[in-house]
């Protein structure tokens, strides 16, 4: 006879539910997968045979007979572990050891030897898909049970053995699988410890202030300093000012980074900060494969990417920060598909003045050469300047002020009030707008996703104002991207400040982070 369950497996972001139909016939022993498996899934019919042998049933080898498994639909390329539980209980169905009505169910794990289930990849990828598929119980293993609960309108069950399933079906037996509750998100599970404050830092006051405004609008930032001046530190604080993540962003970003197997507890309650260093590959960095995965443009998504020596990168993996800077996604198109990744994220790099750092320094001798110094430069396109909005200034610090203790400036958590209050203006700004969490168009949160339009909307400048930055475009040449990002620029000073409408001062801060014309 011929019987049905159903799973489901991830592409790219996204899931399709995958039909699991098994097959039993008269005949000489065989066992086959069909319907474009991988190698991992084809030797799924030994880990399935020696799981339900050792569970105390009779497995598929005991019998002379034909087990077909078709993995539908047929034209989709089916990778992992991640049928064995589906599989197994076909298996037992069409050998009628137990009986289910597996409509409506979705069944998720991999299958040990002894029929334990190991955790999976992108669970809360996969119950989204099932709820929105109609599905109304789906089966994981225990140690994915919290992210799974993560998602309402479904029942989800923790199971830790292949028996444990079959007790749970079985009539006559007294054991019965838990529900796991809607899992909830606390407050206090929000507060990031053992960070590096800006507190820690000392001077360095005007890079603080760059970082404050790129935390309140979401702005790309460059600092440009000696080494050992503090760039790596501000970088590493500049997490500790940003605001929590909302609950939307912790599917968002749970949902990436389970998918990608980077989750290292049950969900993402932090913002991410990926640092990669700079002898990444392409794919590394960009995302992709024979089936593409996220890299760290996306595993950043809704946090940081910092890029420590930025112009030491490769020449290619730098320019591939054009299309995610500017329209927070990445597209990978490979010959089996084309996928599209969200890559909202601010972007903070670091690069010292020349090769051998010590330009422009007022106690160290710069020994460059005046090609080695262009050739430096020159690794940073035009496109990638204009597309970063605050160029920051990290010069060395006074030895004095550094073995002074007295020296202190405000803590992480001051400064981050004053950016929540910023990113609330904004979000108050943009709630007209439509968009949410895994799935849709997503929604304008910070003023650096604005575009032309709603820069007119909602940034508009006086007579006087756009006076001011015109005369200051023609000096800096500024070019049309560059010109409305210093209004987005100027927009979040405004809001820091809490001014409803743009001032000539705000105009001024905003145009003295763009780099000079001699740099």
């Amino acid at each position: 006879m011929s019987v049905k369950v159903h799973s489901v497996q991830t592409v790219g972001l996204k899931a399709n539910i995958i039909d699991v139909e098994v097959d039993l016939s008269q005949g000489l022993h065989s066992f086959s997968v069909v319907g474009l498996p991988d190698k991992a899934v084809e030797e799924a019919k030994d880990r399935i045979s020696a799981a339900i042998k050792n569970s105390g049933f009779a497995s598929p080898q005991k019998k002379n007979q034909k087990v077909i498994v078709s993995l539908a639909p047929a034209d989709l390329k089916k990778e992992g572990p991640i049928f064995d539980l589906a599989i197994a209980l076909g298996y037992m169905l069409a050998s009628k050891q137990m009986l289910f009505d597996s409509k409506e169910k979705i069944f998720l794990g991999e299958l040990a030897l002894d029929g334990t289930l190991r955790p999976i990849k992108g669970v809360l990828v996969l119950v989204k898909s099932a709820k929105n598929a109609g599905y109304k119980e789906i089966f994981v293993p225990k140690e994915n049970t919290k992210e799974a609960g993560l998602i309402g309108g479904i029942k989800v069950f923790g199971c830790g053995s292949l028996s444990e399933i079959i007790w749970h079906f079985d009539r006559h037996s007294d054991f019965e699988l838990t529900e796991q509750p809607r899992t909830e998100i606390k407050a206090g599970e929000l507060e990031r410890e053992n960070i590096l404050d800006f507190s820690d830092v000392k001077g360095q006051e005007s890079a603080k202030r760059g970082l404050e405004i790129a935390a309140a609008g979401g702005h790309n930032i460059l600092m440009v300093g000696p080494p050992g001046t503090g760039k790596t530190m501000l970088a590493k604080a500049f997490s500790a000012i940003l605001p929590p993540l909302s609950f939307d962003e912790i599917l968002e970003t749970t949902a990436i980074h389970s998918v990608a197997g980077a989750l290292m507890d049950d969900f993402v309650l932090h913002r991410p900060f990926r640092s990669p260093h700079h002898t990444s590959s392409y794919v590394a960095i960009v995302g992709g494969g024979a089936y593409p995965k996220p890299g760290e443009i996306t595993l950043s998504h809704r946090g940081v990417l910092f890029l420590d020596e930025f112009p030491e990168f490769e020449r290619r993996v730098i320019e591939s920060l054009r299309q995610p800077l500017e329209d927070g996604v990445v597209t990978v198109s490979r010959a089996k598909g084309t996928l599209v990744f969200p890559a909202r994220f601010i972007m903070a790099c670091a690069m010292n003045p020349c090769p051998c750092g010590q330009s422009g320094s007022n106690t160290k001798q710069c020994v460059c050469s005046q090609g080695a110094l262009m050739r430096y430069k020159r690794k940073i396109s035009g496109p990638i300047v204009d597309r970063i909005d605050l160029w920051l200034e990290v010069p060395q610090v006074e030895h004095e002020k550094l073995a002074d203790d007295g020296v202190s400036s405000e803590p992480s958590k001051v400064i981050r009030e004053r950016v929540i209050k910023a990113r609330a203006i904004q979000e108050k700004r943009f709630s007209a707008e439509g968009g949410s969490a895994l799935g849709g168009e997503t929604k304008l949160l910070t003023n650096s996703e604005m575009g032309v339009r709603e820069l007119k909307k909602f940034a508009p400048l006086s007579e006087d104002v756009k006076n001011i930055l015109g005369k200051a475009a023609k000096q800096f040449d500024l070019s049309g991207r560059a010109y409305h990002r210093v209004i987005k620029l100027a927009r979040t000073i405004a809001d820091l400040a809490g001014e409803e409408d743009i001032l000539k001062d705000h105009i001024l801060e905003a145009m003295q982070y763009r780099p000079k014309q001699n740099d």
